[in-house]
């Protein structure tokens, strides 16, 4: 992690799970990492405490709902004049609302997935390869995306409806990035991970425990095992499940 040291990095949905998770860990890798979700306090409250007391200058936060793209535009100019610029995206916002896609009434439902899930990556990726661009960084954007973007699982009284499609797009939207980046000229990096079952909120607030499942650190750790590959070497795609997990 030496190229990163005092590099800045933004996480997406850092206020619980996997994006708490994160910011723990780059900040305690001496990264300057800056939380973006739409829960201000709750970042404030539960992910800065987690932090190692010593490291907790690293963090900063700002209230984000990467669903809205002038919300998303706003946090970008904010991090770029305070901190100067982006080295590191994490797109780890994502939500997994219980609702059918043959529901009625349900196009609020599936336009907050999508904008949420494959917009908001969209315009958080932008901003930051714009600000990595004018600054000639190498900088790397990871994909927090999940087994279900790639196979839908059948599982006994848990519905994916539309969270599985939009994962399914961020498979598409990395290998995409990866051709773009290439036709861009640039060395910026590209990286999906893709977790199995983890007990965060997302899941759920009771996870069964008898179901295998990854703690968020788990899936932190993959993306610092990402980040610290040599300048040469990009993880296209890292599938991280818990041991016997069946689906």
């Amino acid at each position: 992690m030496e190229r990163w040291h005092r590099k800045i990095a933004v996480v997406t949905g850092s206020s619980a799970g996997i994006g708490a998770a994160t910011c723990k860990a780059l900040a305690e890798k001496d990264m300057i990492v800056i939380g973006l979700a739409r829960r201000l306090e709750k970042m404030e409250e539960q992910t800065r405490p987690l932090i190692e007391e010593k490291y907790r200058k690293n963090f900063h936060t700002y209230k984000c709902d990467v669903g809205d793209e002038a919300n998303v535009k706003e946090a970008f100019a904010w991090i770029e004049k305070k901190f100067g610029g982006i080295d590191v995206l994490i797109n780890n916002a994502g939500i997994s609302p219980v609702a059918s896609l043959l529901a009625a009434d349900n196009t609020k439902v599936m336009k907050d997935v999508v904008n949420t899930n494959v917009m908001g990556v969209v315009w958080c990726t932008r901003e930051a390869f714009q600000s990595m661009k004018k600054r000639s960084v190498d900088g790397h954007i990871i994909n927090v995306n999940s087994v279900a973007g790639h196979k839908v699982p059948v599982v006994p009284g848990y519905g994916f409806h539309m969270y599985a499609p939009s994962k399914h797009a961020m498979t598409a939207m990395t290998e995409v990035l990866r051709q773009e980046l290439i036709t861009q000229g640039t060395k910026v990096k590209v990286t999906s991970v893709s977790p199995g079952a983890v007990r965060t909120e997302i899941a759920g607030t009771e996870y069964p425990a008898h179901i295998p499942a990854l703690d968020s650190k788990d899936v932190a750790d993959a993306i610092v095992f990402c980040l610290q590959t040599p300048p040469h070497v990009q993880i296209h795609e890292l599938m991280i499940r818990p041991v016997g997990e069946k689906f």
